[in-house]
């Protein structure tokens, strides 16, 4: 199995960057035996990935990151590098190579002081790899003095550092950014794709692959996670009851309170594995003593973890949020597409008749007014509307219709 195995319908931007990959290997070598570099290479020193939510951005990014870094020595000559079981291979995929640095979003934005030793590290040369790799996750969420940072390190790269960048879109990322990198645009993975991933890398029973693949249409991460954790499968049971629920202007408030509580439920159920062992690290890092004990002068380090993972938390009860309206999206879709009598690829056939009742006594003129609604709450969820005033608009708009 290599590192471009599980990249779900991406055939085309593999066959790209395995590509880009080979050049990079050969310019490695030239340059350790004082040759001259291949010529026409396809390899560059800045990427940008976009794609819709789903298809797999910040993997299709680190797989190229262990291709970059990979060492097998029982690589065919010629071959692409990407083995998937190198120690190269291995620990960028794993997240723990030395050369491989990842900058995902704490909070909302990505701060500039998130990034500076970040953009620091991408003008040193590696120190074991192959190259100096970085990889933002979450390129749209840069704010103005980070995406500067940002900027003046594309424009003058180390001549081994590689920077990945992934955004949903090109108009996500600075028109100076994105002019100095090469564009890959990731498309959707088909159901059947997905549905086929989960299956024989998750071992998910073929049935449950297959509603989870056709409920998230074709979002990897999220199928996984409606295949492996009941809870989440039960939270988004929650938000398809949703529009049956609004009746009134009583039913609005208390649905729209129960979407903001389970959203902050998840999120929070999300984080807390995460900030524990990030806590427990640090401690022991900074030598705290039996019974709990910090040593003198690290509160403040402390303290800065600690605002850290309160931002992270905000971000992940946005993005809970956020994917609860993706799924009420999906439903309003899906009432729509049966009002135009088509009954072919619906999303939520586990909540058929509640889209068929929803169906049967509305107009598709009102479902794409409710679908606008949802649309204008995550529109207010940006610009920073208090979670709870937002969601409530949305539910006493879906109610008048």
């Amino acid at each position: 199995m290599t590192v471009w195995d599980d990249l779900v319908g991406q055939t085309r931007v593999s066959e790209q960057l395995a590509a880009a990959a080979r050049d990079a290997d050969a310019l490695v070598t030239a340059a350790a035996s004082d040759a001259p570099p291949p010529e026409a290479s396809k390899m560059t020193h800045a990427w940008l990935f976009t794609g819709p939510p789903g298809a797999g951005r910040p993997q299709t990014a680190r797989a190229f990151a262990a291709a970059l870094q990979c060492v097998s020595p029982d690589r065919a000559l010629g071959s692409a590098p990407g083995c998937g079981f190198c120690d190269g291979c291995h620990t960028a995929l794993v997240g723990t190579h030395a050369d491989v640095t990842t900058v995902a979003a704490v909070g909302t934005q990505i701060l500039a002081d998130d990034m500076r030793d970040t953009v620091r590290k991408s003008f040193t040369s590696p120190a074991n790899g192959r190259w100096q790799v970085i990889l933002v996750e979450d390129a749209e969420r840069l704010n103005e003095k980070s995406a500067n940072a940002v900027l003046k390190a594309v424009e003058e790269p180390a001549p081994r550092t590689v920077w990945l960048l992934c955004a949903p879109s090109l108009e996500d990322v600075l028109p100076t950014i994105r002019s100095r990198c090469r564009h890959l645009n990731l498309s959707t993975p088909s159901v059947e794709a997905v549905a086929d991933l989960l299956i024989r890398r998750d071992g998910i029973e073929p049935e449950i692959a297959a509603a989870v693949a056709r409920a998230t249409q074709g979002h990897v991460d999220r199928a996984r996670r409606l295949a492996t954790d009941e809870r989440a499968r039960a939270r988004r049971a929650a938000v398809l009851k949703l529009p049956l629920r609004i009746e009134d202007i009583g039913g609005c408030l208390r649905a729209a309170q129960e979407l903001v509580d389970a959203a902050t439920e998840d999120s929070k159920q999300l984080a807390e594995e995460v900030d524990t062992k990030e806590t427990e690290e640090l401690r022991a890092a900074l030598g705290a003593a039996q019974g709990g004990r910090m040593p003198r002068g690290t509160a403040g380090v402390m303290k800065e973890l600690e605002d850290r993972q309160k931002r992270r938390r905000t971000r992940t009860q946005r993005d809970s949020l956020d994917q609860a309206l993706t799924d009420l999206t999906g439903f309003y879709r899906d009432v729509l597409a049966l009002q135009f009598g088509s009954r072919v690829a619906l999303a939520n056939m586990d909540a058929e008749d509640a889209l068929e009742r929803l169906a049967r006594g509305s107009t598709p003129e009102s479902t794409l007014r409710r679908i606008e609604a949802i649309a204008a709450c995550r529109d207010a969820l940006d610009r920073n509307v208090a979670p709870l005033l937002a969601v409530e608009a949305m539910t006493m708009a879906l109610r008048a219709g």
